[in-house]
């Protein structure tokens, strides 16, 4: 059990450190709009790799790798989702910051979205997971343990890179800064979406 556990920690931070959009929205959370947006983000991305370690848990990421319907109805959803805050990005990006309360919390609808909403990472957890599941072992149980891993990598990860954007921070809340980072945040977002609009399952 302990190699497995070894195993599937190297290959989840491997997984972890690659680039992608939640590495995207973080970042920018935490850039324009300070380390507690960026830190909600990071827990709304980390709560949806939950969402996927409970469904491998009970078989329904098996059940989206293997329905066309439901990973394509899936998939177009987060594609539009993604284009969406993308060309909002692009077309309104911010001149100025503006702290209010609910700043954190639709940071952290952000990161749970775009993860809960890319099917290929349920598709990911399908197909992964297994293949560090022991002998033996309880299946729903040992899913759900890999899946609090991969989100402590995730959270330990993000923590550095948010820890990055501090010293930094009045720099990066410059206006013209603050509309660069949207207008990049933006065709990273979109560029993501049409990506994943094409994919193929």
């Amino acid at each position: 059990m302990w190699l497995s556990l070894a195993a599937f920690a190297l290959a989840a931070g491997l997984l972890t450190i690659t680039p992608g959009v939640d590495t995207a929205l973080v970042l920018r959370a935490s850039a324009a709009q300070g380390p507690r947006a960026g830190a909600a983000a990071a827990l709304g991305v980390c709560g949806g790799l939950f969402v996927w370690g409970a469904g491998a848990a009970v078989g329904l990421n098996a059940l989206l790798a293997a329905s066309t319907g439901a990973y394509h109805a899936l998939k177009w959803a987060g594609a539009a989702y993604l284009c969406f805050l993308g060309l909002r990005l692009l077309l309104r990006p911010r001149a100025g910051l503006v702290f209010e309360g609910g700043d954190d919390g639709a940071a952290l609808r952000r990161g749970f979205l775009t993860n809960v909403l890319n099917p290929k990472v349920g598709v990911f957890y399908a197909t992964f997971l297994p293949q560090f599941i022991p002998m033996g072992a309880n299946v729903a149980a040992f899913s759900l343990l890999l899946a609090a891993i991969h989100a402590a990598l995730t959270l330990l990860w993000f923590s550095a890179l948010i820890a990055l954007t501090v010293p930094f921070g009045r720099w990066l809340r410059a206006p013209r800064v603050v509309r660069a980072l949207d207008r990049l945040t933006g065709c990273v977002f979109l560029g993501f979406g049409l990506k994943l609009a094409v994919a193929r399952a």
